[in-house]
């Protein structure tokens, strides 16, 4: 099943559930900056960061998908 978050393209697109989200989390850490502004702009920049890595770094990026796949193996041991 596709994520109902992607675009044609393929490409990500910020949704009001992952905004929400986010500002949830920032609640708990930070408070005061626990904005929909903030929120959107901590997505774009981890948007940018996986970007850059497929790019630049992408045995950081198979490490951290092995990293999940272990994750998930156990969990479902």
């Amino acid at each position: 099943m596709y994520n109902m978050t992607m675009s044609k393209s393929g490409g990500y697109k910020l949704n009001d559930k992952d905004i929400e989200s986010v500002i949830k989390f920032l609640k708990t850490i930070d408070p005061e900056n626990a904005t929909p502004e903030m929120a959107i702009e901590l997505l774009e920049r981890l948007k940018a960061g996986i970007h850059t890595m497929v790019h630049e770094n992408p045995e950081k990026l198979k490490e951290i998908f092995e990293e999940l796949k272990r994750q998930k193996k156990l969990n479902n041991n």
